[in-house]
C-alpha cells in the first residue's frame, strides 16, 4: 500500500505526539505517525525494568504548549513511573485525537530521498510505502539497545533481558540468582528493587558513578493546586534554564563560600535529593577544583553509607567529574550492598572473559546465575537514525555520511538530506536537558519552519555543509570548555558502543542559548541553510550564526 501525505514522523513518543499536533493542527497538513511500539510512548513504552523512574520533577516534565492540559492534570509523585507517564501521554493523545493519525507495530526500515519528485520515499517492515514532503525523526535518544557483544551470550541456559526491552509482562525474579551488568542510571534504579525479589543479586561494575538520592515521594495537595496556579511561571524557569529543568543554577561560585558553608549547601542539596545537587554552585561543571569539592561529599557519603569497606572503596572509586557523565538519582542504591543477598563484581580488578551456560565467567571466577539483566544503555542519539536506511541527495547514505561521527546543523537537519527534520538529534541539547522542555522548543521550530517555507514557495531546506562544519566545531568546543571534556569513556562520546566513532554529540551550551541561537537563525531568512524556490531558486539568508558566530559562553552548560 501507498499513502501520498504532506508529513510523516518517526516515533509516537513525546515528540511525535507534539509534532504531529503541530504539523495537522496547527498547518493544516495531512500527517501520519509511524510507530514500532504496540502502543504511545516511546521510551516509555519500552523501558518498563523493576525500578524505572523518570529523573526530572514531574512538575516541569510535561508538555507547556497547553495550559488547559496542565490544569486538568496532576501528577502522583515527585518522580513519576512509566505508569503513570503513559497516562499522561494517553491523555494528551485523547485530548488533541491524535491516535487516529498513528499506525502502531510499524517499523520504519528506509527512507529515501526521490530528487524529481522532491519526495521522501518511507517504508516499513511490513511493506507499506509513504511518500511525503516532509519527513520527521522522532526516534528518541535513548532508544537502541545496547547489548554488549560478549561470548557465550547465545550459549548462557538461563534467561537474559535488556532493561530498554523489558518484556510487558514483567519478569518473575523471585528466588532467582540475579547478575545485573552495568551501574549507569538504569542499573542503579534497577538493582535496589531487583535485590527486593531475588534470592541473590550480583552487581558487575565496570565504572562506578556518584549518585544523589532521589527524595521520591507523592506530591501533597498544596504542592498540586501550586503547580496548577504557576504554570507560567514554571515555564518560564524550564524555558530559560541551561537545563530546562524548573529550577535555577546557583549564581555563587563554590570559592565564595567558606568550606562550613559550601558543606551545609551541599548536606541541605543532598536532603532535598534530585538533580538539583547539582545546582548548587554555577562553577560545578567548568571548574575542576570546585567540582572536585562536590566529588569528595559525594564519595564520603557512600564510604559512610556502605558498611563492608572493601564494597565501599570499590563503589567509591570514581575517575570522573561529577555529572561529566549523566548523572543519577536513586532510591537506595548504595545501602543495598547492606544486604546480606547482594554482592558487588568490581570488573575492574575481575573483568569479564565469557558468559557460560550456568553463568557469568570472569578472570578469577565463574559466578552461577538463573537471570542476567543487561543495564547497558544504548546506543544513544545516532543509534536509532542509523538503524534505518536513510538516503539523502543523490542517494547518499546517513550510515555512511556519519562514519566518523554525526554531522548536523543545530541538531535539526543533516547536509544533502532535504526537507528531514530531526527533533533531540545530535548536535542539539537533547540528553543534557529535561527533554519535554527540548522537544517543544525543537516541534515548534520545525513547525514554524515548515510554515515559512510554505508561505514563501520555498521546496526545499538543508544546512549549507560549511554552516555544519562549524557548528560540530561548536560542539567540541563548547565540550571543551565544560568538564564534561574530562569523561571521554561517557555515552555522550558513544563510548559505550565498540566501534562507534568518539564523538562528543550533545550541545552543551545550555538550552536557553540554544534557544536563542534558533531562534537568531530562523530571524535572519534561516541563515546557514540552503532553501530553494519551486521555481528551483535559491534563497539568500542574511549572514549571520551560518558564518560561525555561535560565541563560547562559559556558563554552567547543563
Amino acid at each position: 500500500m501507498t499513502t501520498q501525505i504532506d508529513a510523516l514522523v518517526i516515533g509516537a513518543g513525546f515528540a511525535g505526539l507534539y509534532q504531529l499536533h503541530s504539523l495537522r493542527d496547527r498547518l493544516g497538513l495531512s500527517a501520519t505517525v509511524l510507530e514500532a511500539g504496540g502502543d504511545l510512548g516511546g521510551t516509555w513504552y519500552w523501558n518498563r525494568y523493576p525500578g524505572a523512574r523518570c529523573d526530572s520533577e514531574s512538575h516541569a516534565y510535561r508538555y507547556f504548549f497547553s495550559r488547559e492540559l496542565n490544569e486538568e492534570w496532576e501528577w502522583s509523585e515527585r518522580y513519576p513511573g512509566p505508569p503513570e507517564i503513559l497516562k499522561y501521554l494517553g491523555r494528551v493523545a485523547e485530548k488533541f485525537d491524535l491516535r487516529r493519525d498513528i499506525r502502531f507495530g510499524c517499523r520504519v526500515v528506509s527512507a529515501h530521498y526521490d530528487k524529481a519528485a522532491n519526495r521522501w520515499v518511507v517504508e516499513t517492515d511490513a511493506g507499506d510505502r509513504y511518500v511525503v514532503t516532509y519527513l520527521v525523526a522522532a526516534v528518541g535518544c535513548l532508544s537502541s539497545a545496547n547489548v554488549p557483544d560478549i561470548p557465550g551470550l547465545a550459549d548462557f541456559g538461563g534467561k537474559w533481558y535488556h532493561t530498554g526491552k523489558w518484556p510487558h509482562e514483567g519478569v518473575d525474579l523471585a528466588g532467582k540468582r540475579v547478575g545485573l551488568i552495568g551501574t549507569g542510571s538504569t542499573g542503579i534504579q534497577a538493582a535496589p528493587v531487583i535485590a527486593q525479589t531475588a534470592a541473590h543479586l550480583k552487581v558487575f561494575q565496570r565504572t562506578p558513578t556518584y549518585s544523589v538520592p532521589a527524595r521520591n515521594a507523592p506530591l501533597t495537595p498544596e504542592f498540586k493546586r501550586w503547580v496548577r496556579e504557576n504554570h507560567a511561571e514554571i515555564r518560564a524557569i524550564a524555558e530559560s534554564t541551561p537545563n530546562g529543568h524548573a529550577f535555577r543554577i546557583a549564581k555563587r561560585n563554590v570559592a565564595d563560600v567558606t568550606p562550613e558553608e559550601r558543606q551545609a549547601i551541599y548536606e541541605a542539596a543532598w536532603e532535598t535529593g534530585g538533580l538539583q545537587f547539582r545546582a548548587t554552585f554555577h562553577d560545578l561543571m567548568i571548574d575542576q577544583a570546585a567540582n572536585d569539592t562536590a566529588a569528595a561529599f559525594l564519595k564520603g557519603r557512600i564510604l559512610a553509607t556502605v558498611r563492608d569497606p572493601k564494597t565501599a572503596r570499590a563503589l567509591a572509586d570514581i575517575d570522573h567529574p561529577y555529572a561529566a557523565k549523566r548523572p543519577p538519582i536513586d532510591t537506595g542504591y548504595f545501602e543495598t550492598f547492606n544486604r546480606d543477598n547482594v554482592e558487588l563484581v568490581d570488573l575492574r580488578v575481575d573483568p569479564i572473559e565469557s558468559i557460560a551456560p550456568l553463568g557469568i565467567r570472569t578472570k578469577s571466577a565463574e559466578h552461577a546465575l538463573d537471570v542476567i539483566v543487561f543495564a547497558t544503555g544504548y546506543d544513544a542519539m545516532t543509534g536509532p537514525l542509523l538503524s534505518i536506511d536513510i538516503r539523502g541527495r543523490g542517494a547518499r547514505s546517513l550510515r555512511e555520511d556519519w562514519c566518523a561521527g554525526p554531522n548536523t546543523y543545530l541538531g535539526l537537519q543533516v547536509p544533502g538530506y532535504p526537507n528531514f527534520f530531526t527533533i533531540t538529534g545530535p548536535g542539539s541539547p537533547s540528553v543534557l536537558t529535561n527533554m519535554p522542555v527540548a522537544i517543544e522548543q525543537h516541534v515548534e521550530w520545525i513547525t514554524e519552519c515548515i510554515d515559512h517555507m510554505r508561505r514563501n514557495g520555498i521546496d526545499t531546506i538543508e544546512p549549507d555543509p560549511e554552516a555544519a562544519r562549524k557548528w560540530g566545531a561548536h560542539i567540541n568546543e563548547l565540550a571543551d570548555a565544560t568538564l564534561l571534556s574530562k569523561a571521554k569513556h561517557s555515552w555522550y562520546y558513544g563510548a559505550n558502543v565498540p566501534g562507534k566513532p568518539r564523538v562528543f554529540m550533545p550541545y552543551a551550551g545550555g538550552m536557553a542559548r540554544y534557544r536563542s541561537l534558533c531562534t537568531d537563525v530562523a530571524a535572519r531568512g534561516y541563515d546557514g541553510f540552503l532553501l530553494k524556490r519551486r521555481d528551483g531558486h535559491e534563497v539568500a539568508a542574511a549572514r549571520g550564526g551560518g558564518t560561525g558566530n555561535f560565541g563560547v559562553e562559559r556558563g554552567p552548560g547543563i
